[in-house]
């Protein structure tokens, strides 16, 4: 095999902090390299370091080359002539990565007419063939906001490698999607070993089981293990790699406990509902009960965020009827979102974020130190604003919102997706409790059957 990239004893500094210890791999042509690890673990700082994208107030040690290459030493200018042509790095968040407001064939046509140097007329046929080469033909005219999670990932996916990139970085690439989208991420991911080198960052253990190849597992900027990945999973030596597998759902052993038998709190009769002529669900009925949760289970756009939108009383139904069995106050109708930022206004802190929703609602603000603790979070954490703590941080600080309103039904929408395995059992585990202690009925979406049967009470699959 060839050798592509050398990494030796590469580590990122801020100042004298340390936040990737020194850590050495080498990237070959049809072999995977999988990094595995939790939010936080450093992951994404080698990537970052290898692409040349790393902020400047941040200091890389060590060794990067290509092809025998040291790209640490080459000057940004080469180095950016690189990208595309020979390093093409696919982000993490799809709707990051595209340009809002520009179609789909145009996302792909700019990497051919601007970095292969076509005119616009051949990057455009040469973009529509690329996108329905992967089943896209219906996404050409779309912009991202029209299109599914995986279609935009896949888009994504054609504009990072247009320019015949050998060496491909993925950062996690199917965060969010459900299980049939990730599998098609996965075999996009693979096909790309048959032009060369794989370099994939996630902390999604299916994942890493299914590309193979090589595997390194991080933790807080360090290197627990790594070795053959199918051994390595099998056999783990580490701790901390036995732990981040026993917590994937398919591990969990807690038996439910049954909920004490209440009055339901939401009714819901032969509800029906179509989407762009598109019937999602038709006749359904069951209801909520407090200290109960309930699973809804599901592939991407069969209905369960138009259900929960239906439950919270922020659509009509075309037919049936939701009712409520008592009255509340509206704010005690809350969604907990997929994507903790986007719950969160940007720059704002988080102390007066909470400090406004106090004075909006009229809420005991004393409430707050007990919840933090329970939480497992430190108070310092609300000095700082949304993007500057961890997703599951901030997923935690977004259930201490919910809880301050003391909530009737608080609806989940995935909120484990885009987090790692440890941390997303450690959400499950704070609903589990959010229902039994506060009388709440808890309505939990998720694309994992598993995570739903070894949870929940009654389950709706659409």
């Amino acid at each position: 095999m060839i050798e592509l990239l050398e990494v030796k004893s590469l580590s990122v500094h801020a100042g004298d902090q340390c936040l990737l210890e020194p850590l050495s791999c080498t990237l070959t042509a049809a072999r995977p390299l999988t990094i595995l690890g939790q939010t936080g673990a450093g992951k994404s700082l080698l990537a970052q370091a290898i692409m040349g994208l790393l902020p400047q107030t941040l200091r890389v040690e060590g060794e990067v080359r290509l092809n025998g290459r040291s790209l640490l030493t080459l000057p940004m200018q080469e180095r950016r002539a690189l990208w595309g042509r020979v390093l093409a790095m696919l982000p993490q968040e799809p709707w990051h990565a595209l340009d809002p407001v520009m179609r789909s064939r145009r996302q792909v046509s700019e990497v051919h007419q601007f970095v292969l140097g076509l005119e616009q007329e051949a990057a455009d046929q040469q973009a529509e063939l690329d996108l329905q080469h992967l089943g896209l033909a219906d996404a050409l005219e779309k912009i991202p906001s029209q299109l599914s999670g995986g279609m935009a990932q896949r888009v994504a996916f054609v504009a990072a490698t247009a320019a015949g990139g050998s060496l491909l970085l993925a950062d996690e690439p199917t965060k969010g999607l459900d299980y049939g989208r990730r599998d098609q991420v996965v075999q996009l991911l693979q096909r790309q070993l048959t032009q060369g080198a794989l370099l994939t960052i996630t902390h999604d253990i299916d994942v890493a089981r299914q590309l193979g190849g090589d595997l390194i597992v991080m933790r807080r900027g360090q290197v627990m293990e790594q070795g053959e990945a199918e051994a390595l999973l099998a056999d783990p030596q580490s701790e901390y790699t036995r732990e981040l597998l026993a917590a994937d759902p398919s591990c969990w052993t807690a038996p439910k406990q049954s909920p004490q038998v209440m009055e339901p709190l939401i009714r819901v009769e032969g509800l029906s509902q179509q989407r762009g002529g598109k019937m999602l669900f038709e006749g359904l009925s069951f209801e909520l009960c407090p200290h109960q949760i309930t699973g809804i289970v599901g592939d991407s756009g069969c209905g369960k965020s138009t259900l929960g939108d239906l439950l919270l009383g922020n659509l009509q139904p075309q037919a049936g009827r939701v009712t409520y069995q008592r009255p509340f106050a509206r704010h005690q109708l809350l969604k907990l979102y997929q994507d903790p930022p986007a719950a969160f206004a940007p720059g704002v802190p988080l102390q007066q974020l909470l400090k406004d929703l106090v004075r909006l609602h009229d809420l005991d603000a004393s409430r707050i130190p007990a919840l933090l603790e329970r939480l497992h979070l430190n108070p310092q954490l609300l000095t700082r604003c949304s993007h500057e703590v961890s997703g599951g941080e901030l997923q935690r600080i977004a259930l201490l919102r919910a809880l301050l309103m003391r909530p009737v039904l608080l609806f989940a929408d995935e909120p484990t997706s885009r987090l790692d395995p440890m941390t997303g059992q450690q959400i499950i585990e704070l609903l589990v409790e959010v229902a039994r202690d506060y009388a709440c009925a808890v309505v939990l979406v998720s694309h994992d059957p598993v995570l739903v049967d070894k949870t929940c009470h009654q389950i709706i699959r659409l």
